[in-house]
């Protein structure tokens, strides 16, 4: 998609098929990572809505124990891990699922 295209429309396009974290979409699009965050919410809710496609959420996990934030509904990367007080947490990636 060109420039004409909305900045939803450009994540939609990036993360279909693929995984991405906020902060490479917020880089490829040239968008704060905390706008993208923001659209990805609305992202989620139209596909859920739409019922042609599943919306991913690939969950952060903590890079010195191994915990995986399963059940976590926040878009955000979490700031430490409650098993082990890290602070080296890999971000959620987010994806695009279309039902054939």
């Amino acid at each position: 998609m060109g420039a004409e295209a909305t900045i939803r429309q450009q994540i939609v396009q990036a993360i279909t098929g693929a995984r991405c974290s906020a902060r490479d979409l917020a880089h490829r699009i040239g968008v704060s990572e905390r706008e993208v965050e923001d659209h990805l919410a609305h992202i989620g809710k139209s596909v859920a809505r739409d019922k042609k496609g599943r919306f991913l959420l690939e969950p952060s996990i903590c890079q010195d124990c191994d915990f995986v934030f399963r059940g976590r509904t926040r878009l955000t990367r979490p700031s430490r891990c409650p098993k082990c007080r890290s602070e080296a947490i890999s971000p959620p990636r987010f994806g695009i699922e279309f039902k054939m």
